[in-house]
């Protein structure tokens, strides 16, 4: 594709302008003709619309006619990669193209190693309106989409990175992605993100890019009672290496450290950290009243501690736990074919004070459950005809319900949280978390948008449906001790 620059002759820039004008031209024709034998049911369609594309890529290809040229540099190398381009085409993708090719014919362009290495992808888009790319791609396609305005691309890149979080790699990208849309301002990446990050967690830090998470892609995280992991111990474990590796400066450090929430930690275990560990050796005493109260809140009864302390706060809130004493996991094979119940036990509270004390939950599975305003209703007529009710009109529904009552349950309520898993690249990842209170015994919209009627559902695992129950007691302070 590399050649010699120069000024092309007047006629041939005039014949590529009339080449891709015509072009463009039987593309118009084409649309306006489907349009208006659209309503005609003897209309046909003669369609040489790939045939046009590929004569389109030839055009770039060739640089037959062409009328413009782009040099694009890059500062590691004295060599610039040359394209014989089509103004007509190029601006009416680019506004910038259209500035730059205005009064000039030849332009230089810079770019970073990573952009200029895409770009004669990047060109083939303007000219084909598609192009294929990898994951480690998509970062510098954006940007040249960015930097160019070239609008359907930039759009169709950040598409592809929410769809692609799942992909796996070798070091990881969605930390990096992450960055990239804080950067750029890009706010609905940044949540699917966040968002993936948090549900799937414990994958994240056994990850290479666990290492590469900034301290406020760190905090934010933190911050969120959504966390999908095996236990607070094991999130303490991953901030410990982090903190190891990044040696991040002392108040920093103790920030971080404050945001792990002690309480839901075993007092058996938070000894051994107190003995054990370098790091909250080296920030103990910002740490200590933290470590001091959770301690206290494992040695009375939850009762007794929330008159005098205050439980509404998120050190008290457990995340999503996927160790046994906080759920069960629940594979439902084939689970369009009929209803299934289940039930399980947790323990009541976090606290050591309640530790042989357990709750057992059963739970309600329905493929196909009707509201009311679906179920069948007998009609005035004659013939007292029953409304024809079709399969797809009822919905799935889980019920949750605890199999007993306790005066132990005074002062506490249980949040359910249900873990959809799903199979994307080869990887077993969460795709939904569904969380309702004690006030209800169900998720209004518990599958609402999935079809468990196909084999090929995206909800189906082996068409198997593969659900995590997780029970949060959430604790309630009752009596306001005035100081």
């Amino acid at each position: 594709m590399t050649r010699l620059t120069g000024t092309r002759p007047v006629a041939a820039r005039r014949w590529g302008c009339t080449t891709a004008a015509f072009l463009l031209l039987l593309l118009t024709v084409q649309a306006a003709q489907k349009a208006d034998l659209s309503g005609d049911a003897t209309a046909g369609t003669i369609n040489h619309s790939l045939t046009l594309l590929q004569r389109l890529q030839e055009l770039l290809q060739n640089g037959n006619g062409s009328d413009s040229v782009l040099r694009v540099r890059t500062v590691a190398s004295d060599e610039a990669k040359v394209f014989h381009t089509h103004q007509l085409l190029l601006s009416l993708q680019s506004e910038v193209f259209e500035s730059l090719l205005r009064n000039q014919s030849v332009v230089t362009l810079h770019e970073p190693p990573e952009a200029a290495a895409l770009f004669e992808k990047f060109i083939r888009y303007l000219y084909c309106g598609g192009v294929s790319i990898l994951l480690h791609q998509a970062i510098p396609m954006h940007q040249l989409a960015s930097k160019y305005r070239v609008w359907g691309l930039q759009r169709g890149v950040a598409d592809y990175m929410k769809t692609h979080l799942a992909s796996e790699s070798s070091q990881g990208h969605v930390v990096g992605w992450y960055h990239y849309a804080v950067r750029i301002g890009d706010a609905a990446l940044q949540e699917s993100c966040l968002q993936f990050l948090a549900w799937n967690l414990s994958a994240v830090l056994g990850s290479a890019e666990w290492g590469s998470v900034s301290v406020e892609l760190l905090l934010l995280l933190l911050e969120r009672s959504d966390l999908v992991l095996h236990s607070e111990l094991e999130l303490y474990t991953a901030v410990e290496g982090w903190l190891s590796r990044q040696q991040p400066e002392g108040p920093v450090a103790e920030r971080v450290l404050r945001a792990i929430r002690y309480p839901m930690i075993a007092p058996s275990q938070l000894f051994r950290l107190q003995a054990q560990s370098a790091v909250l050796a080296r920030h103990y005493g910002a740490v200590q009243d933290l470590l001091f109260q959770a301690f206290q809140f494992h040695a009375a009864s939850p009762l007794h501690f929330a008159k005098y302390f205050d439980v509404n706060c998120s050190m008290f809130l457990p995340r999503n736990y996927l160790a046994p004493s906080w759920g069960s996991q629940w594979v439902i094979n084939n689970p369009a074919r009929d209803d299934r119940s289940t039930s399980f036990q947790t323990q009541l509270g976090p606290s050591s004070h309640d530790a042989g004390k357990r709750v057992t939950w059963n739970v309600l599975f329905s493929p196909r459950w009707l509201p009311v305003s679906l179920r069948p209703v007998y009609s005035d007529s004659v013939s007292g005809a029953v409304q024809p009710v079709r399969i797809e009109d009822g919905r799935p529904r889980l019920i949750i319900t605890p199999a007993m009552s306790s005066p132990d349950f005074a002062g506490v309520s249980f949040q359910k949280t249900v873990l959809v898993g799903v199979r994307q690249q080869g990887r077993v990842l969460v795709k939904h978390a569904y969380s309702f209170h004690q006030s209800s015994d169900e998720a209004a919209d518990f599958l609402a948008h999935a079809d468990l009627q196909k084999r090929t559902s995206e909800y189906l695992i082996d068409n198997s449906l593969h659900l995590h129950i997780i029970i949060k007691p959430i604790y309630h302070s009752l009596i306001k001790v005035k100081k």
